[in-house]
């Protein structure tokens, strides 16, 4: 089981940015895909990127405004999101999985989640 914690969650006007950090540790050799979910209360939790050693895969959502990355020396994975929109409100999670997926159900470790808020 690989064990997630996430940080850089927070309050940020519209048009700005923030940087989610996800650290791994544990048995963080199966980590094969690392993911970025969001989630707002009332709904489902939707996919935001994916990447592993072969692939990097977005959400129409944040295509072209988040970058995700991965620092494997640091068992770290990054999400970097830009020209940040109201809608973008939610819990961001990280999750892992031994295989690549896009589906919620496909993950099966996830962080406990981070906060973060864009105001108008």
């Amino acid at each position: 089981q690989v064990q997630l914690v996430e940080s850089g969650g927070g309050l940020v006007q519209a048009g700005g940015s923030l940087r989610l950090s996800c650290a791994a540790s544990g048995r963080t050799d199966s980590a094969y895909v690392m993911g970025w979910f969001r989630q707002v209360p009332g709904k489902e939790r939707e996919f935001v990127a994916a990447m592993s050693r072969s692939g990097i895969y977005y959400a129409d959502s944040g295509k072209g405004r988040f970058t995700i990355s991965r620092d494997n020396a640091k068992n770290t994975v990054y999400l970097q999101m830009d020209s940040l929109k109201p809608e973008d409100t939610a819990v961001y999670y990280c999750a892992a999985s031994a295989a690549w997926a896009t589906m919620t159900n496909d993950y099966n470790s996830w962080g406990q989640g981070t906060q973060v808020t864009v105001s108008s």
